[in-house]
């Protein structure tokens, strides 16, 4: 049996249990005299994006910090008093005090507030003033509050939210040479935090290079022979989302390394497609890794005859 379908079974028992200690009052659809109870909210909505919340986290009845005990729904979505009385025949029933999605969804700055109430530790310290708070963005265009299976907290399917709204980042990692984010080996979280950081573009660290290196430690150093841009940025050489270049260069070989070594160690002349003819010593220049035939330490080497990243 499918996970899926052993969820959909326990919510069912626990909800039969529930409806079948209601009164009937609760049970003919009139006002529950108690507001805070949750089988009061059962009653009407049993849509499966609902009684979901029941297998989370959000709903743990012994955990103090979701006052389900005490307060039920309305610890999330406020007491609700109007929302809970039954309207006359013909009127629509008032929303809920806080709603989180759909057309009659409370402001960003409502909603938000009662997510980072618990929310706010962690990796949220620096939700305020983030990019995306700045952006005017709600916890819940992200998130799926009444869903065990919340896609942007899993590997696998966090992509496809990202790139909802980051349409440029999804085109470049759908590049040959690419993070395996869209393989769901990798999450975009894994670099950035959503949340806020003090680095630039929300990463994880402070720096791209500490970012970078998290995973690529043995490019880290230090160095007895160290090769400047490396140390200084690793976006110099390399485009992060995806390239189609190898090893996600901005630029491919010697291209990318003659915007720095124009006139340097080799003559003076650029190195191009016409050095292929003929074949010979310049050909070394343009084919296979080109500069990396030779220069295979490019990042750094400890070799005392490694001065020029060759061993």
């Amino acid at each position: 049996m499918g996970g899926g379908v052993r969820l959909g079974l326990v919510i069912a028992t626990v909800l039969a249990g529930w409806m079948s200690a209601l009164p009937a009052s609760a049970q003919d659809g009139r006002t529950l005299g108690e507001p805070t109870d949750v089988k009061a909210c059962m009653n009407c909505h049993e849509e499966p994006h609902v009684i979901g919340v029941f297998a989370t986290a959000h709903m743990t009845e012994g955990d103090p910090r979701t006052d389900v005990a005490t307060q039920g729904c309305q610890n999330c979505h406020g007491a609700s008093e109007a929302h809970m009385v039954r309207p006359p025949e013909g009127q629509l029933r008032a929303s809920p005090d806080i709603v989180f999605t759909g057309l009659r969804a409370s402001p960003v700055e409502k909603r938000n507030k009662n997510c980072i109430g618990c929310h706010e530790a962690g990796a949220r310290i620096h939700w305020q003033g983030s990019a995306h708070e700045s952006s005017d963005l709600a916890c819940t265009d992200c998130h799926v509050s009444h869903d065990v299976d919340d896609k942007v907290r899993f590997k696998a399917t966090q992509s496809a939210v990202c790139f909802g709204c980051h349409a440029e980042q999804r085109a470049q990692n759908l590049k040959p040479s690419h993070h395996p984010v869209m393989e769901g080996i990798m999450a975009c979280a894994d670099c950035h935090n959503p949340h806020g950081s003090v680095g630039p573009h929300l990463l994880v660290a402070e720096t791209v290079n500490d970012t970078c290196l998290n995973c690529h430690d043995e490019k880290r150093g230090p160095f007895l022979w160290e090769h400047a841009p490396v140390q200084e940025q690793c976006t110099l050489c390399h485009t992060p989302h995806g390239s189609v270049q190898p090893a996600m260069l901005i630029q491919r070989q010697p291209y990318l390394c003659q915007t720095c070594h124009d006139s340097t160690v080799h003559n003076s002349q650029p190195f191009s497609g016409e050095s292929i003819v003929g074949g010979g010593a310049p050909s070394r220049m343009m084919l296979l890794r080109s500069c990396l035939n030779c220069h295979s330490e490019i990042h750094g080497s400890n070799h005392p005859s490694g001065i020029r990243f060759g061993r």
